[in-house]
């Protein structure tokens, strides 16, 4: 059986915003949406509650809510609340203003601008021709996402500069379920930032330990810390067209180490483990035998520290001949600075190689 699709927030929110506005000109609460997806198809969403109220500060106005249904897709907005208020308000277009739990936009780069709250265009569409159906007169749209504020920091919104919540998201009004292109234009979203930010020389973690580690080890801006996820083969290639001068790839040598057998992608169903691979070059360096352990972390906490630091710069070595390789003949031959930093789970420093100037490092 096929996985079963969703919808967006964007969909719930434009069906909210539709039954919101039903109510605002003096019609009945209605028990469903029907909205238009981009690609002309309509989709009928049950409507939670939809209620006039009166507020101080905005006069009349009516809110009304959708369940967010994700389909099969894992996603953190799956079953939660998609709230809209709606009231009436001067000029000529719907405006948007970011309600409980949705993030507002901080930093250059994304498709919405700074200072706005984090509706993404489809979606403003969306709620826009949804009203509309309803009523020609403008309005002011509030999105809230009870709990999103707190959903907000197992997304990428952080690293992107989206503070406050989740973000009102969809191309297509359908959540299919999570597929490797997704991840990919997440991940993108991560660089985009980073160049509209004007950063020069970005530093490439596999996720949150490279994260945490980076901004534990050195001076950073947060924008400047890019997350690959198993994602290199793909980063690499656009950070090699894009116009950085030095490259600094920070993480764990459990990943990181499969990049030295030009493991691009180093998740564990595409890539062998790690353990041969730094198993076979300690051997090699230490010249004996290593302890037969089932993980890289459990192998250096084997080490007497002075070999493992040598281990490390090592494979550090080894890692930024093929990342700086990689990024070369991604550029048709021009030279890219590269540099490599190793730590362990707990963000310890163990070995690096490169020059590493570009980053001020931390007291």
């Amino acid at each position: 059986m096929p996985p079963r699709e969703g919808i967006t927030t964007g969909t719930c929110a434009a069906a909210a915003a539709k039954a919101a506005a039903f109510v605002l000109t003096g019609g009945a609460a209605p028990q469903v949406a029907e909205v238009s997806l981009p690609d002309g198809a309509r989709v009928s969403l049950p409507v939670l509650f939809a209620r006039r109220v009166s507020s101080a500060a905005d006069g009349l106005s009516a809110v009304a809510a959708v369940r967010k249904d994700a389909g099969d897709d894992p996603d953190v907005t799956d079953a939660k609340t998609i709230v809209a208020a709606v009231n009436w308000a001067a000029g000529a277009r719907t405006t948007f203003a970011a309600g409980e739990g949705v993030g507002t936009v901080t930093r250059p780069g994304l498709s919405v601008p700074p200072g706005e709250p984090a509706i993404n265009p489809v979606p403003r569409q969306m709620i826009r021709q949804a009203v509309s159906e309803v009523t020609s007169r403008a309005v002011k749209v509030t999105v809230s996402i009870p709990g999103g504020r707190e959903l907000a920091g197992k997304t990428f919104n952080p690293r992107l500069g989206i503070v406050g919540g989740l973000s009102i998201l969809g191309t297509t009004g359908r959540v299919r379920p999570f597929s490797h292109p997704a991840l990919q234009v997440s991940l993108k979203c991560g660089l985009d930032v980073a160049l509209a930010c004007g950063t020069a020389n970005p530093v490439l973690v596999p996720g949150h330990i490279g994260e945490r580690a980076a901004h534990r080890h050195f001076e950073l801006r947060q924008e400047q810390v890019i997350e690959v996820s198993n994602e290199w083969g793909f980063m690499l290639e656009l950070v090699a067209q894009a116009p950085f001068q030095h490259v600094l790839a920070l993480g764990h040598p459990g990943k990181l180490a499969k990049l030295a057998e030009r493991a691009w992608n180093t998740h564990s169903s595409r890539s062998e483990s790690a353990v041969p691979v730094v198993a076979r070059l300690a051997k090699t360096l230490l010249g004996r035998e290593i302890p037969d352990t089932p993980t890289v972390e459990g192998l250096f906490n084997s080490l007497p520290i002075g070999e493992a630091r040598r281990l490390a710069d090592a494979l550090a070595g080894q890692v930024c001949e093929q990342t700086a390789g990689f990024l070369h003949a991604a550029n048709a031959g021009v030279l890219m600075q590269a540099a490599v930093v190793l730590v362990n789970m707990r963000g310890e420093w163990l070995g690096s190689y490169g020059d590493l100037s570009s980053w001020p490092r931390r007291k």
